[in-house]
């Protein structure tokens, strides 16, 4: 492995007149987001990770400013020792390096900093390997040849979005709010999970698929990738697969021309082209048929389409995420869905869990729900009472978030109290309020319901922690300190 004879040391200042300023005429854009970093602000830090000494130097001198420190490692091993003592903002690194690949170290980077942004040079043209960084956890990517003003854009856009975030964190902890993105609301691990994957599978251009039972929220999850994409000032287009009629969906996607077919007194465009510069949902894609589905193939492989009728194609320029609530596997099986056109669709999959499996943000939605609907309306509704929480965890809430949201919204329609009760709830919920009960024969206080629940979550799972902390929807530290609050054992 060939090493750097500046690794691990800050760059020197570039000399009067050797600005990277210089290297702006390169990138049209850069000129208006060079000030990302400011005079004022500490120096962003970068590290620059590549097995080759001549293109560590190359970065140092393009890069190196008043307001970028630049620090590199000629591989794996050295960056990984450099990151121990040191903080830096972002880590760029080629992808192809003898020893271990670029993708490897972003992966060991998540791992040990899942704050710190990683960016990944990769060759020209090479979509997969830009897919698989993303999956691997990147901020971003880089084609080669480097451009060093695009690249001092992303590095500078990584330090900002950092310190972004970070800011984010201390404000969230400082209030004790629950995380939110583009109002989708949870704290369990799932949903953690999804907000860290999302914003990233969002600024490629490639198609999602979301995964999840209906209810979930699957096209609140479609909007906020097209609001988080670099589309976002084009048309969001919605369409629910299956609740158009088989002889009229090709028409609404593709459009058709005067006299195509019966009643076509004029000409129409499709919803692929209604969403031009923008994103097109396609809502339950796996009940598109079987007949239609070479036709979705081809738009996707060649971003043309052809309306129906015409003799022509015209050009397609939409992004496309689909979702799902049935699993499309099963659908390869049965036949009922092409193999080419899931993977294609298929590009990166977000997956939604069922509200059983995130019970950690019950009270915390119940809570946003609550409040949208009492602002609304009106009503002079402030939150839950205890019992009804109490009822509200203990649900198995077949229709998810959805149920969840319609719930609130009849209790906070009907009820004559500041703060809902459990009459205030529908007659299948208020069935479990028996069970509530307290050892004396009132009702618990939230916390004893809330010990009684990991009792039972233990026992059924045979004591072991990890899992139990799963299905809670919280981390197991997190568990551990409501083992010890209540003065259970930690260990299995």
């Amino acid at each position: 492995m060939g090493s750097s004879k500046k690794q691990a040391q800050r760059v020197q200042r570039l000399p009067e007149g050797r600005s990277s300023r210089s290297h702006l005429a390169l990138c049209p854009r850069a000129e208006q987001s060079f000030l990302m970093l400011t005079d004022g602000e500490a120096p962003g830090r970068l590290l620059f990770v590549d097995d080759e000494p001549a293109m560590c130097d190359l970065v140092e001198a393009a890069l190196g400013s008043s307001r970028l420190d630049v620090y590199t490692a000629a591989g794996m091993g050295p960056a990984l020792e450099l990151l121990k003592g040191t903080e830096v903002d972002v880590v760029v690194t080629d992808l192809n390096m003898r020893g271990a690949t670029g993708l490897e170290l972003c992966a060991s980077v998540k791992e040990s900093h899942p704050d710190l942004p990683v960016v990944i040079l990769t060759g020209f043209g090479s979509m997969d390997a830009a897919i698989e960084a993303i999956r691997a956890g990147a901020y971003d990517f880089v084609t080669k040849p480097i451009d060093m003003a695009a690249l001092r854009l992303v590095v500078e856009r990584a330090v900002h979005h950092r310190r972004l975030t970070r800011e984010v964190v201390r404000l969230r902890d400082a209030v004790g709010r629950p995380r939110e993105l583009n109002g989708i609301v949870g704290d369990s691990p799932p949903m953690q999970a999804l907000f860290d994957l999302l914003p990233r599978a969002a600024r490629s251009d490639v198609p999602i698929l979301i995964s999840g039972e209906s209810g979930t929220g699957k096209e609140l999850v479609a909007r906020a990738v097209h609001a988080n994409s670099s589309r976002a000032r084009g048309p969001f287009v919605a369409v629910n697969c299956a609740a158009i009629p088989e002889a009229l969906l090709e028409s609404e996607l593709f459009g058709h021309t005067r006299g195509a077919f019966t009643d076509a007194r004029k000409g129409r465009r499709g919803l692929f082209l209604q969403a031009s510069e923008g994103t097109l949902f396609l809502d339950e894609v796996g009940d598109l048929p079987i007949s239609l589905q070479p036709k979705l193939l081809r738009v996707l492989q060649e971003r043309r389409m052809r309306p129906v009728g015409s003799d022509s194609e015209v050009p397609v320029n939409c992004r496309i995420v689909s979702a799902s609530h049935v699993d499309l596997a099963d659908a390869l099986a049965d036949g009922t869905f092409r193999e080419d056109l899931y993977y294609r669709l298929n590009v990166i999959q977000l997956d939604l869990p069922p509200l059983r499996d995130r019970a950690g943000d019950i009270v915390t939605l119940a809570e946003v729900f609550l409040r949208r609907a009492a602002e609304r309306t009106g009503a002079d509704v402030t939150g839950l009472s205890t019992a009804t929480a109490r009822i509200l965890l203990h649900h198995d809430w077949p229709g998810n978030v959805r149920e969840l949201e319609n719930c609130m919204e009849r209790a906070v329609a009907l009820t004559e109290h500041r703060e809902l009760v459990p009459a205030d709830l529908p007659a299948r919920l208020r069935g479990a309020e028996g069970l509530l009960s307290g050892a004396e024969g009132g009702l618990a206080t939230i916390e004893e319901v809330e010990r009684l629940h990991i009792l039972r979550v233990l026992e059924l799972l045979d004591g072991r922690r990890v899992e139990a902390a799963r299905v809670l929807g919280i981390d197991r530290k997190t568990l551990y300190r409501k083992l010890e609050k209540y003065g259970l054992p930690r260990s299995d």
